[in-house]
């Protein structure tokens, strides 16, 4: 899957830079004071990350999620889901929070969307099965709990993304369910078979 390949290589490089040249990441950050003047920083810093082992859980997620629903839905919708959760989620996060990086609004897009579109697909949440609809409720019963525990997550982040993947899920299922070919009849013409069998099989 090529565009969630490309995302995962480019959240890489830009973590190999930031902790080469820390200064990227000042400048890339979302800080929620400065968005006003620096309003590209919603979308770069989607792709900033705190640590490596943020990096990782992060990198996990979507390389899982985000290769099970482009071979669903293709690149495009991947990619355009992918920057519509973030940004969204980036938006919310700026009237709560300081400063947030990291892509987990836009990987809860992409969970979201999934677990609409194939709602018993299995996963494993605390090391125990359950089908992704249920994940998703999990998941999200944590982060509205966590809202009201102090803590360097960005909980509501991670909500947005999640109702934006949501959303965007009905909407692709209801038009894939337009877009889906009619079966069509085949008409057999007798008269032509009735020739085919004169000269071909002639001689058997």
């Amino acid at each position: 899957m090529r565009a969630t390949f490309r995302l995962c290589i480019a959240i890489i490089i830009l973590f190999i830079l930031q902790k080469v040249f820390p200064f990227i990441t000042s400048k890339l950050l979302l800080v929620s004071s400065q968005v006003q003047t620096r309003p590209f920083t919603l979308i770069t810093t989607i792709f900033l990350h705190s640590n490596f082992m943020h990096l990782l859980n992060n990198l996990f997620a979507l390389a899982i999620f985000g290769f099970l629903l482009e071979k669903r839905v293709g690149s495009k919708h991947l990619l355009l889901l992918f920057f519509l959760a973030g940004i969204f989620a980036n938006i919310i996060s700026v009237f709560f929070y300081e400063a947030v990086l990291g892509a987990s609004g836009s990987i809860f897009g992409l969970i979201g969307c999934l677990a609409v579109l194939k709602p018993l697909g299995m996963v494993f949440v605390y090391g125990m099965p359950l089908p992704l609809f249920l994940a998703v409720a999990v998941w999200a019963f944590f982060d509205i709990a966590g809202i009201f525990t102090p803590s360097n997550i960005a909980h509501l982040s991670h909500l947005s993304g999640l109702v934006i993947g949501i959303v965007y899920g009905f909407a692709l299922r209801k038009r894939f369910k337009k877009e889906k070919p009619k079966k069509s009849k085949v008409v057999i013409d007798e008269e032509k078979i009735r020739r085919w069998e004169e000269k071909y099989l002639r001689y058997t």
